[in-house]
């Protein structure tokens, strides 16, 4: 195995989780009234953006060190981490480039078909986003055993898979609130930590094969 991709799994995935992690915490200030518009729009979709090409990144390094016998489901969950991909960027691009800008010049009603708003077209990107993005975890957790550091990582990406269904009230409930939006909160703690975790094997991986090349 190229110990370069081990290395770039491994830095990938410490990007996206530091991106994650700075989402959640804009997230948390724009919920209770810390930052607003335009600032919450502009941080919180553009740490949004910086979680994808890591992520992507990762889940790219996660196939190419995955053994050939198991490749059908590191393969899967490379479609599904491309699907949230162009879904996510889709949105953020159309939120910082063209609303928010817009908003700010004082024409948001021409622009209103384009907004993130509940229920919206962006609104339902967002949330296939983030969807594509659990299933791509949950085609990964076949890849790895029940044992070991392995253990960990399998853990993590279930913990955030068993919370795709609950992101997916929280985007499609047919009334949207701020409390709803807190059914939704583990994923603050579970899609970080399992981007983590996934970093943390490729750095013991890539330890493994410094030992072996001695």
């Amino acid at each position: 195995m190229n110990q370069h991709i081990y290395k770039i799994g491994f830095w990938s995935g410490i990007i996206a989780f530091v991106a994650t992690a700075s989402f959640v915490i804009v997230q948390v200030l724009q919920v209770t009234g810390v930052f607003k518009f335009p600032m919450d729009e502009i941080l919180i979709y553009s740490t949004s953006f910086c979680i994808v090409i890591p992520f992507m990144f990762e889940m790219l390094a996660l196939h190419y060190s995955t053994p050939v016998e198991k490749r059908f489901w590191s393969h899967a969950a490379l479609i599904f981490t491309i699907l949230y991909s162009v879904f996510v960027t889709a949105n953020y691009i159309v939120q910082l480039a063209t609303v928010v800008p817009m908003k700010l010049a004082g024409k948001a009603e021409s622009v209103a078909v384009l907004e993130q708003t509940p229920h919206s077209m962006f609104w339902n990107f967002d949330a296939l986003g983030y969807i594509f993005m659990g299933l791509a975890m949950f085609a990964a957790v076949p890849l790895f055993e029940n044992n070991g550091f392995q253990k960990w990582v399998r853990w993590a990406l279930i913990a955030n898979v068993l919370m795709t269904p609950l992101i997916s009230i929280v985007y499609f409930y047919p009334v949207f609130s701020v409390t709803l939006l807190f059914l939704g909160f583990p994923w603050g703690i579970t899609a970080p930590l399992a981007m983590l975790m996934l970093a943390l094997w490729f750095k013991e991986e890539l330890s493994l094969a410094h030992l072996k090349t001695k």
